[in-house]
């Protein structure tokens, strides 16, 4: 498109006069994408701008995923002030949700953000010229990072709603940018294969400067291609991929679970890839998508007495998580603080629906019960931990059993488990409690593995949707909450509350199916 417009330019002032020379001038202010993509650093920087929508969490309302991926599930309860405070995130947890979920819209439109950055820069960076900055490794190595990027914001887009729009090309005209509605599997391929060529490219965090920690790796891509498959129910690949990332000794557990969840402990050696966040003492309010470079998950999720945190009180863990956890398993405590009646300002404001639990993985609370005072009343500087190399065994450990090696998954769910024991005579080795040494108890023991290791890290609802359990799983933990909870849940219908409703100001731009029964 604009080489012919060249080319019209061109051909044009033959029959223009020197009066009329001004319509060849360049638009004032615009630059031009080829002189825009000129030397190495601005591939750098380009790249680097790709990163940026997966750390936007507020723009007309708040959108982190875990809202999605805790709180629809059976580990959280919405929180906040009332039942009105964050109507759309109710929605959520009662399965109240429509096409004009304000949540969803600003989600929707922000990957897509994100995979718009990544199509131009992929089409523009293999076609420039190398130099001191970009060598041919590090040019390799920023494609790499684009393709797990763009999958990373496909994986997000399709885990809620199912097939959208699939474009892998920069959108550069008016004819062209309606697209239709790909299937589920196309975009999980589209996935797989990004993830395939950024692994081949893509560096080994060892290989990375202690000032280029966060960046995608090798592990990353690959722990996304095990991740993609599980998903995909394709357990030979998973195991493949797990294999590979568990041989690359690029990764260990740290010693003490809780300090996955420091400031200290982020992008330790457990870390497989996290949302990078920084103290940043400036507001976004009124301003939106990218605007300041911190979290606001702190604030979110501290509770709403000034004694622990005053922050909003949202992500409230439920009961039923609280019961999950074997006697004296060392993270219960570590993921959820029971606030004593001392420390509740408000009980009005803070117990929501009868619960008081609160999440304390991402509220940045000190060894000794405090809570640090944030740089702006609203901006954390807490990583989000996307991936970490427990989360890494355990899926490898539903992978070995899917193939059934028996052998592989128990070695796997093992190492998670010793850890939290941390040499304590609890969590036995498998098979523990009621659970017999047969493949079906070893996936439930990994399953329930799942939920009190990675508790509160918004992982929960779409581990339930993916093993086929939702429907199970909702109605049975909707039988064990408070009276209040109950008489605010709508039935879960299977076959429709699985996904999300596309955004219907998104078909109305784009006309395309809305999924099932919405």
């Amino acid at each position: 498109m604009k080489k012919l417009i060249y080319i019209l330019f061109a051909t044009g002032t033959i029959f223009l006069t020197s009066c009329n020379d001004w319509l060849l001038e360049p638009t004032p202010g615009v630059t031009l994408v080829d002189d825009y993509f000129s030397v190495g650093q601005t591939a750098i920087e380009v790249t680097n701008g790709a990163y940026v929508p997966l750390m936007w969490e507020y723009n007309d309302t708040y959108f982190p995923e875990w809202f999605i991926g805790d709180v629809a599930s059976d580990d959280a309860l919405k929180g906040g002030q009332s039942i009105g405070d964050m109507a759309d995130v109710y929605d959520f947890e009662n399965f109240k949700t429509n096409s004009n979920n304000s949540f969803l819209l600003d989600f929707y439109r922000t990957q897509y953000i994100g995979i718009g950055r990544c199509n131009l820069a992929l089409e523009q960076i293999p076609l420039m010229t190398l130099d001191s900055t970009m060598t041919l490794s590090v040019q390799n190595r920023l494609i790499g990072e684009l393709k797990f990027l763009r999958a990373m914001y496909y994986f997000r887009l399709v885990r809620i709603f199912g097939g959208t729009p699939l474009t892998t090309a920069p959108i550069t005209s008016t004819t062209d940018w309606k697209q239709p509605r790909a299937t589920k599997d196309a975009i999980y391929t589209q996935i797989i294969s990004d993830l395939e060529s950024a692994n081949s490219t893509l560096w080994l965090k060892s290989d990375y400067a202690s000032t280029d920690l966060g960046r995608a790796t090798k592990g990353a891509a690959q722990a996304m291609l095990l991740k993609a498959n599980l998903y995909n129910h394709n357990y030979p690949d998973a195991k493949r991929w797990g294999d590979s990332i568990m041989l690359s000794n690029q990764y260990s557990l740290v010693s003490n679970y809780a300090d996955n969840f420091t400031l200290a402990g982020e992008n330790g050696p457990e870390s497989v890839f996290e949302i990078q966040y920084m103290e940043d003492p400036t507001s976004d309010y009124g301003d939106g998508e990218g605007f300041t470079r911190g979290t606001f998950t702190v604030i979110l999720t501290r509770s709403r007495s000034t004694l622990l945190g005053g922050g909003w009180g949202f992500n409230k863990p439920t009961q039923n998580l609280y019961d999950e956890y074997e006697t004296n398993d060392p993270r219960r405590d570590a993921t959820i603080l029971n606030p004593t009646d001392a420390q509740i300002e408000t009980p009005s404001q803070e117990i929501y629906l009868g619960c008081r639990y609160l999440n304390r993985k991402y509220a940045l609370m000190n060894d000794d019960g405090t809570f640090p005072k944030l740089a702006h009343a609203t901006r954390g500087a807490i990583n989000n931990k996307v991936i970490r190399y427990a989360d890494v065994l355990l899926m490898y450990a539903e992978a070995s059993v899917e193939t059934n090696d028996l052998v592989g998954a128990k070695k796997a769910l093992e190492e998670v488990r010793l850890r939290a024991r941390g040499g304590q005579a609890i969590l036995p080795e498998f098979p523990y409690g009621t659970y017999a040494d047969n493949q079906d108890d070893l996936r439930k023991a990994i399953r329930h593995e799942r939920r009190v290791e990675l508790a509160m890290e918004g992982h929960r609802w779409f581990d339930i949707c993916r093993w086929g359990v939702a429907k199970e799983t909702m109605d049975a933990y909707k039988a064990t909450e408070t009276a209040e909870a109950q008489a605010e849940m709508s039935l879960f219908v299977a076959g429709q509350h699985e996904l999300f409703p596309i955004p219907s100001q998104e078909i109305e731009l784009n006309p395309m199916g809305q999924n099932p029964l919405y």
